[in-house]
Parts: structure tokens; C-alpha cells; sequence
């Protein structure tokens, strides 16, 4: 199989970086938009991550001239009645950083008993590629809602949302990788391009 080309439809550095971690051993070429000195100001009107993803995916791939993966993901919380899900990345407002975001999410939580902390992140992988044929697959990681940040590593609400080993901030890489969301997505992903190439 020869070598792909992606640009990441991202300008979140994490992101960019678990993209990376997933598909450069698969062979894969990937590239930021930074990478390429471009950027892409998507106005992210879907009501659904798949909806999202689709539309930066589309984005990219027009500025580019390459195929184009974008992600839409996020936390979904029950006893929030699913939020911040869509939301998820302008949770309390535009002006907040991750810190603040999670910091409001941990006190919109601060009365919910352990049993009621359930939680779930979701990722929606849209791969669109020059020819306007398009690939998708979504990933979902179980888990709840933590009373207080833990551990160094990650991004976003990785430091409150536990999984079996701690926080998604305090597992490594590569643990985080195969459990994830975003993870579980990619892996999806890369079958069906796998496939694609075959029937090509």
C-alpha cells in the first residue's frame, strides 16, 4: 500500500499528537495545518460530533488539495443529560482554557454521588478525501467523572474523567491510545482504509 498523505483538520496540538502516535506506524504521512502553513476557521454547526467532523473534514481537504481527517469529539456526561458533548470545546463560554472548562464541570458535578458520575467520551472520525468519497467511524471510551484534577499528562478533560488506572491524565500513552476514544476510532478508521485500498 503506498504511502497516504493526511492533513489533521486541527489546530489543537493534542490532538495532532495522538493522530500522529496512531497513524505514522501505520505508514501513514501526517501533517498539522500548521504543518502546512494553513488554517481553517470551521464554524462547527452540526448538532451531532459526526456532523462536526464532517464539516472540517470537508474544510481541510478543500484547502489542502490532500485527504483530510478531522475529529469531532468530546465528554458526555448523564448527569449533565449528555452535556457538555458537542459543546464540549466552548463549555462555559468562549473566553475559558481547558482548566477553566474542567474547573466548571467539577462544580456543576460537585453535588452528584459517585454512583452518578458516569461518563462516556466520544470521538467522530471523518476522512474526506480529493475525489469527494468520504470515510467515518466513531469510537466511544466508558468512564465517570472524578471529584478533583489527577495526573500531568493529556488534555482537556483528561485530568477528571477516571478509567480503570486512574485519570485519562495519569495513564501513559500508549495505555491511553488503546482504550480511548479517539483510539478506537482511528483503529476503525484505518480498516476501512485498508479496504478502500483494496477495492481501488
Amino acid at each position: 500500500m503506498e504511502t497516504q498523505k493526511f492533513v489533521i483538520a486541527t489546530g489543537n496540538p493534542g490532538k495532532v499528537r495522538e493522530f500522529r502516535r496512531i497513524l505514522e506506524p501505520m505508514g501513514f504521512e501526517v501533517y498539522s495545518l500548521k504543518d502546512l502553513n494553513l488554517r481553517a476557521d470551521v464554524e462547527e454547526t452540526g448538532s451531532t460530533f459526526r456532523e462536526n467532523a464532517r464539516l472540517k473534514a470537508e474544510a481541510a481537504m478543500r484547502l489542502s488539495g490532500l485527504a483530510a481527517i478531522a475529529d469531532d469529539s468530546g465528554l458526555c456526561v448523564d448527569a449533565l443529560d449528555g452535556a457538555p458533548g458537542v459543546y464540549s470545546a466552548r463549555y462555559g463560554g468562549e473566553g475559558l482554557e481547558d482548566g477553566g472548562r474542567t474547573d466548571l464541570l467539577l462544580q456543576n458535578m460537585r453535588d452528584v454521588p459517585e454512583e452518578k458520575r458516569t461518563a462516556r467520551f466520544v470521538s467522530a472520525i471523518c476522512c474526506v478525501f480529493p475525489d469527494g468519497t468520504a470515510l467515518e467511524t466513531e469510537g466511544v471510551c466508558e468512564g465517570a467523572i472524578g471529584y478533583e484534577k489527577r495526573g500531568e499528562n493529556g488534555f482537556g478533560y483528561d485530568p477528571v474523567f477516571l478509567v480503570e488506572g486512574g485519570s485519562f491524565a495519569e495513564i501513559s500513552d500508549a495505555e491511553k491510545d488503546r482504550i480511548s476514544h479517539r483510539g478506537r476510532a482511528l483503529r476503525a478508521f484505518e480498516q476501512k482504509l485498508r479496504a478502500r485500498k483494496t477495492e481501488q
